[in-house]
């Protein structure tokens, strides 16, 4: 069987020529916590003095919002980061978003997603739900999608890192580690498998 990847050692190689736009690319796995647990506890705050939404919506609206962040990651994994383009410009951008990552499935640098990438986009999808659904509704749905975002960048260093026993994790991380070094093309959730089996790109 073909080698995956090219190394599995907790290593890198550069990408870019510059050195600030190399600093840029690589980010600690507490990044993530340190900017984005405020902006949930914010949005959240906001929700609950919010006295034209009810307790009960909050939490559903909350909820949904975790939910819909495992089907943008499914889609995000399976249609943007494996998308296999014809054009030079278009593979070399493929390998930073996501290639390099399979080349070199445990560098610790370049497992979560660097602000540079993370804080735009949800600047975009924050506006995208305010204006589908207001302001009031769109806060606790933004909180719960962080929050999803927030869990999957976690558990995905923690997956390639981290050594935990519950029964859970371990099915995770085996979901997971197939996808990176025995079928690429299938098991595209991170956080959840359910898509992979709504859908029908679970492990034949």
């Amino acid at each position: 069987m073909k080698k995956l990847y090219v190394s599995n050692k907790d290593e890198s190689v550069r990408m870019f020529r510059y050195g600030w736009m190399e600093i840029f690319s690589k980010v600690h796995f507490s990044v993530p916590a340190i900017l984005y647990l405020p902006v949930i506890g914010y949005f959240l705050y906001a929700s609950i003095i919010d006295p034209t939404i009810s307790g009960l919506k909050v939490l559903g609206l909350f909820a949904g919002g975790v939910l819909s962040w495992t089907l943008t990651e499914y889609f995000l994994h399976r249609f943007v980061f494996h998308y296999h383009p014809s054009k030079d410009f278009g593979k070399r951008l493929l390998f930073i978003m996501h290639g390099v990552h399979h080349d070199y499935p445990n560098d610790s640098k370049r497992l979560v997603m660097p602000p540079s990438v993370s804080i735009p986009l949800a600047f975009i999808f924050y506006f995208g739900y305010k204006a589908l659904l207001g302001a009031s509704m769109a806060a606790p749905f933004f909180a719960g999608f962080v929050l999803g975002y927030l869990c999957y960048d976690m558990l995905h260093y923690a997956v390639h890192h981290a050594n935990i026993k519950s029964k859970w994790f371990m099915d995770i991380k085996a979901h997971h580690l197939k996808h990176h070094f025995k079928d690429p093309d299938n098991g595209f959730g991170v956080s959840s498998t359910l898509w992979d089996k709504i859908i029908g790109t679970e492990y034949k």
